[in-house]
């Protein structure tokens, strides 16, 4: 197990292993600093997610999003020093305050994209929560790693926002 994450968000298990074997995967947990109910309304509410979304420098430059199963997603991402782009995905389950899973998928995929499916998981430890987020499969390293570092850096911004 490898930490390498920034201040309560933590790279805890990727490559061939969990969570299904033979596929590269990511997963990376941290704790929350407030109770499931606000953490999920932050992962699900457009305005919330709009304020901690993306990499370190990066900003949402709109979300339209419906989140409910079957309810569709895009998000417009600006880089610090880019052209804007999106991504889109349907929800898949949405179990408040619990469990959140949706596809995710570039709408100008790099040629080693593939459409992923992240599942974010809750655990209720009171007045913080378990965080635990699980995307798969990627077809090369590089693309894992791309995606595992903006959950990371984007979970931190989470993080500092519902400590503050």
């Amino acid at each position: 197990m490898e930490a390498r994450g920034t201040e309560g968000m933590e790279q805890v298990e990727s490559g061939d292993g969990a969570p299904s074997a033979g596929r590269l995967s990511l997963r990376v947990q941290g704790v929350m600093p407030a109770p499931r109910a606000r953490v999920f309304a932050f992962l699900t509410e457009p305005w919330e997610v709009a304020r901690w979304w993306g990499p370190r420098g990066f900003t949402t430059a709109s979300i339209d999003s419906d989140p409910s199963v079957g309810g569709r997603y895009r998000i417009a991402m600006q880089p610090p020093d880019a052209e804007l782009f999106h991504l889109e995905g349907e929800f898949l389950e949405l179990e408040p305050p619990r469990l959140i899973s949706y596809t995710f998928r570039w709408e100008e995929p790099d040629p080693d994209d593939v459409e992923t499916v992240a599942r974010l998981t809750l655990g209720d430890l009171g007045e913080s929560t378990d965080l635990t987020v699980e995307q798969e499969p990627f077809t090369t390293e590089a693309r894992r790693d791309l995606h595992e570092r903006g959950w990371i850096d984007g979970l931190d911004k989470l993080r500092r926002l519902l400590a503050g």
